[in-house]
Formats: C-alpha cells, structure tokens, sequence
C-alpha cells in the first residue's frame, strides 16, 4: 500500500496531466509489480534524461522499510514498470 501512494504521490506532482494517471499492483510472494501509465506528453517527465527520475523513483521504493509482521521480516522486491 505505501509504495503505491509513494508512486501516486511523484506521479502527481511530476505530470501535467494527473487525470492520465493509472496506477495497477500485482502480489506475486515477496515481488510487487507496480504498473504506472500516464499520458504520452507526460512519458518523458516520469522517464526523465536517461532514466534517471524512474531509476530515482526505484531506489525510494528500495528503501522503504518491511510491512510485514513477525520474526520472517524479508525484504518485498517492488518492480515499478512505467508505460
């Protein structure tokens, strides 16, 4: 859940066009897949010069901490694909 809003949140306010905004999750075990489509005019302000701001968004959803309860407290691998 955190780590959708994270990406809702930069979405929002990177994009021109917010309406255009549709953000999926897919659980699969420990792999989250979040799926972020915005508007065509708006790719490159979410890909940024050579990737940097998608690779940017990546290393904060690394870093955010476990939600999970209890003595097993691996860490969740958050796959963010933008489209």
């Amino acid at each position: 859940m955190i780590e959708e809003e994270l990406v809702q949140y930069i979405a929002e306010n990177l994009v021109t066009d917010p309406e255009q905004i549709n953000l999926s999750r897919r659980d699969s075990g420990r792999t989250v897949v979040l799926k972020l489509s915005v508007a065509k005019n708006d790719m490159g302000r979410m890909i940024g010069r050579s990737g940097r701001v998608a690779n940017s968004i990546r290393a904060l959803l690394r870093a955010l901490p476990s939600q999970e309860e209890g003595r097993d407290r691996r860490r969740r691998r958050v796959i963010l694909e933008i489209e």
